[in-house]
């Protein structure tokens, strides 16, 4: 297989949304940091919503972003929380993928921590290949070629053969 074509985890982002500012918000960085060994950081509104109490720079959540060996380590475990099975519907149209944990404590490695109680987190996750950095570069930028994109089945393929992983209706 061509070296260029093989695909890795670029990173993964753990996310709660608490909906304010308090006590919920600060359970969430706590565990956000348990889970991830990471310092957490707080997500905050840009629009103004008088309806639901929402003011731009009003914290609304954490999330914490996680690269390198130790995001398919984590990756390995977040996927054993949802019984290592995935629906199709949670992979995009670009080999991106997200789902959701209910219950932190079905986290392999993860005790149950009183002061925190029963949170859920989301997950999402992108993948990538050698040559992704072309879009992203300050000095000229390039388009990534349909030939070289990450497709929905290739995203897949990936997910069952590095994780194990059930996807849609397999099996």
């Amino acid at each position: 297989m061509n070296p260029m074509q093989t695909i890795t985890v670029e990173k993964l982002t753990l996310n709660i949304g608490v909906g304010g500012p308090g006590d919920k918000l600060e359970k969430a960085l706590k565990l956000l940091h348990a889970i991830s060994q990471q310092k957490p950081v707080k997500t905050t509104s840009i629009k103004r919503i008088p309806t639901w109490g929402v003011r731009p720079g009003l914290a609304l959540g954490a999330k914490v972003t996680v690269r390198g060996k130790r995001a398919e380590e984590l990756l390995k475990r977040l996927l054993q929380a949802v019984d290592n099975s995935l629906p199709e519907r949670k992979f995009d149209s670009f080999g991106n993928f997200s789902f959701g944990v209910p219950e932190y404590i079905d986290i392999p490695g993860v005790s149950y921590d009183v002061t925190i109680g029963i949170i859920g987190l989301e997950v999402a996750v992108t993948l990538q290949r050698p040559g992704f950095r072309v879009k992203r570069r300050k000095l000229k930028p390039g388009k990534i070629p349909k030939s070289h994109a990450i497709t929905k089945q290739q995203a897949q393929e990936y997910v069952r053969n590095a994780f194990g992983t059930k996807v849609g209706d397999q099996e």
